[in-house]
């Protein structure tokens, strides 16, 4: 049993559709391109803020501590349980995320936005809101080729997949890959007028 879910995790895996806006690019393109979007976030004394619901939470958290810790890169999550409970509360889970990016995200920041279904309506919000602010964008969802969340990235990783263990975990190990990779990376940045072109459209 556990033989036969591991290699649908490595299928999962293997298969994850990599997009520069609707444009399909390389595994490698991606992972140079997602490098150079966190490092352009650092050269410009930005933030990258991470954000999920319920199992891609904890992977936010994750993400966004072994950036602060491991390459660090300054990074923020939003959890902040009074906040978020009192935005609940009086305006809505679905602005959870929207309203205080809206008063904190600047063109110089990165929002990696996690969704498995990328149909959570809160998170779609805040993508939109980083749009708005010209800030850069990168989705993880899985489910649905055509969700929302996937639509509006600047750089997508979708997982053709409908069962969310296998979307949350292939999700947790592509962000890992992105440290992993990091200490290891030693070209230039070579995507950055690609993003700008991108972020332009």
């Amino acid at each position: 049993m556990f033989s036969q879910r591991l290699q649908e995790l490595v299928s999962s895996v293997h298969q994850c559709s990599y997009t520069l806006q609707t444009d399909p690019i390389s595994e490698e393109k991606a992972f140079e391109i997602s490098h150079d979007m966190i490092s352009s976030t650092q050269t410009k004394q930005g933030v990258v803020y991470v954000i999920g619901n319920g199992g891609s939470a904890g992977i936010a958290s994750h993400f966004s501590n072994d950036l602060m810790k491991a390459l660090k890169i300054a990074s923020q999550t939003l959890y902040d349980t009074n906040l978020m409970t009192c935005l609940a509360n009086d305006i809505g889970y679905e602005n959870v995320f929207s309203y205080p990016l809206d008063k904190y995200l600047k063109s110089n920041d990165l929002l990696v936005a996690i969704s498995s279904s990328g149909q959570s309506a809160n998170i779609v919000k805040a993508a939109e809101v980083a749009l708005s602010r010209k800030a850069s964008l990168l989705t993880l969802s899985g489910f649905k080729s055509t969700n929302p969340l996937r639509a509006l990235g600047h750089l997508n990783f979708w997982i053709d997949e409908s069962d969310y263990g296998l979307v949350e975990t292939a999700h947790f190990f592509l962000l890992h890959t992105i440290i992993d990779l990091w200490k290891k990376h030693t070209a230039p940045v070579s995507h950055v007028q690609i993003l700008e072109t991108v972020r332009s459209r």
